[in-house]
């Protein structure tokens, strides 16, 4: 068996072969359902929330991670924005006849270790195998579901004097894929940054410090986050360029593209609106962790603006920083 088939889609002894040796062989410690047809989770209380998101990238393994480890990362990373634990999950796969097993299987592993990494559980799972040219390879749609640890987390919420914190370096994820498609051997070191958050906010969530508003700054990079905290919020939001953490290698893959490393996407990057008297002790948590070694405050909130994020540079000029529009680099996740 090296290829699938559409007979792995049948529900017959295909299907059930390619679950055995496949799924269940690396998936097996993080399922609840039991072969049922929904896993229940039991000894829930409290708030909790939910999202579900699908994932397309091409290609889909690349430097720094694959599709299975995006799909992990990005839903629980999306519960973890809403001040929750992620605890559960459900993937469904969407397979290409004639794709290689060999490939799934390391996509599979690739799904326990973030899986185990950030402890969480699979409630269900789904797969479906389409004929060839029906779906270009493989697609994964993942839920994650988690418990709220810290509550009214919203893009609403900015205040007057609040500054704005981002948790490491923008626009490598983007970067990164446009590499991969390219063959840009000048940038070789460039790796996604791919990462569960909540390992680097649990601690955040639990310290006494006031956040107001989080985001995961994925497509649309920094750039959507903000003027979607703007909008939102009715304020204006002053950035400060050189402030913003940016990888040499990233700026080099933007000026090849002609294109803002603020509008390229990150997964493994988030933003924080926080109160100035907190600033201190966020970054002092978030330096604790690998992936906020880099953390900064790159901005301020003022309510006596537009509703605009404002990009000051070095020569003491300013300028919008402009919602994206369009697709900047298709499916990068």
């Amino acid at each position: 068996m090296r290829d699938i088939t559409l007979a792995h889609g049948s529900g017959g002894i295909e299907s059930q072969e390619l679950i055995q040796s496949i799924f269940l062989k690396h998936l097996a410690p993080h399922i609840q359902g039991n072969g049922e047809d929904a896993g229940i989770a039991r000894g829930c209380a409290g708030t909790f929330a939910m999202s579900t998101d699908s994932y397309v990238i091409t290609p889909y393994t690349f430097r720094g991670g694959d599709i299975g480890k995006l799909s992990v990362c990005g839903s629980s990373n999306d519960v973890a924005m809403m001040g929750a634990r992620p605890m559960y999950m459900s993937a469904g796969f969407i397979i290409e006849e004639g794709f290689d097993i060999q490939e799934l299987e390391s996509l599979v592993k690739s799904m326990a270790t973030e899986l185990m990494r950030g402890n969480l559980k699979l409630l269900s799972a789904d797969t479906k195998v389409v004929p060839k040219g029906s779906v270009d390879k493989i697609f994964i749609n993942t839920t994650a579901y988690g418990e709220v640890i810290y509550q009214n987390l919203s893009a609403y919420n900015l205040q007057n004097g609040d500054c704005i914190i981002v948790s490491g370096n923008v626009g490598t994820h983007g970067s990164m894929v446009y590499c991969e498609r390219n063959e840009i051997g000048l940038v070789s070191s460039l790796e996604s940054d791919c990462a569960q958050l909540f390992g680097m906010l649990e601690t955040l969530f639990v310290s006494g410090v006031e956040i107001h508003a989080l985001r995961d700054a994925t497509r649309g990079g920094i750039a959507s986050v903000l003027n979607e905290w703007a909008q939102a919020s009715n304020v204006g939001i002053d950035i400060e360029e050189s402030h913003i953490p940016i990888l040499e290698e990233v700026r080099g893959v933007c000026e090849i593209l002609g294109l803002e490393p603020y509008v390229l996407a990150n997964e493994g990057v988030c933003v924080l609106s926080v109160p100035q008297k907190d600033v201190a002790k966020t970054l002092e948590i978030l330096h604790a962790h690998p992936l906020g070694k880099n953390a900064c405050v790159i901005g301020k909130v003022h309510i006596n603006m537009p509703q605009k994020v404002i990009l000051h540079n070095p020569y003491g000029t300013k300028r919008y920083l402009e919602y994206p529009q369009g697709e900047i680099l298709p499916r990068i996740c």
